[in-house]
């Protein structure tokens, strides 16, 4: 597993009630999660702009939404207005920080390290089987160690992970390089699911 529990302070139960507790007062996105699905798609945190809007990557100009398409990650056009929808193909949303800022730099240490917590605690109950992040930064900060784009060597709570370059403003990347990393995403969901349609009951 690329994340290990002893990274995280000692009571990690006491700090995801609290993270808990903040996020009823919190105004931020929800999670578009259930369990068993053959991708969840990791963000870094909400915008006040898409928490305005109430929609992931509902900022002007983010690919996001175009590329899902296009690569072949899902199978119809989606706006983000239609963000929910994507359960649908049985693919989940979710932040490793769901506090919004402008800014990804207005983060803190803390806000990581609840962050961690609480994404390893729904990752482990929901139990997807590709884990993509979007952004290197987003999954360096949640495995705590330097990583490259593409597929990770390491599975985490059995899925396996896929770092993507981030889709928004403050990552600039050339288009087709984007393109590239999403479908080799699509390549890697449809091999697992298929080997996974083969294995006897």
């Amino acid at each position: 597993m690329a994340v290990r529990l002893e990274h995280f302070p000692s009571d990690p139960v006491a700090v995801a009630l609290s993270y808990f507790l903040t996020k009823l007062e919190m105004k931020t996105l929800p999670d578009h999660l259930r369990k068993g699905m053959k991708l969840v798609i990791v963000g870094c945190n909400p915008t006040e702009s898409s928490v305005r809007t109430g929609h992931y990557y509902s900022g002007r100009g983010n690919p996001f939404w175009p590329v899902l398409f296009e690569t072949g990650v899902i199978p119809e056009p989606l706006e983000y207005r239609d963000d929910k929808r994507i359960i649908e193909f049985a693919i989940g949303l979710t932040d490793l920080v769901k506090r919004p800022t402008r800014t990804i730099e207005e983060l803190t240490r803390e806000d990581y390290a609840e962050g961690r917590i609480v994404l390893s605690q729904k990752l482990g109950e929901y139990g997807p089987h590709v884990i993509a992040f979007n952004g290197k930064n987003v999954y360096e900060q949640f495995a705590q160690r330097r990583a490259k784009l593409g597929l990770q060597k390491d599975l985490l709570y059995g899925a396996k992970v896929y770092v993507l370059p981030a889709t928004d403003s403050q990552h600039a990347l050339k288009p087709k390089d984007r393109i590239v990393h999403f479908r080799k995403l699509a390549a890697l969901v449809r091999k697992v699911e298929t080997s996974r349609d083969a294995k006897p009951f």
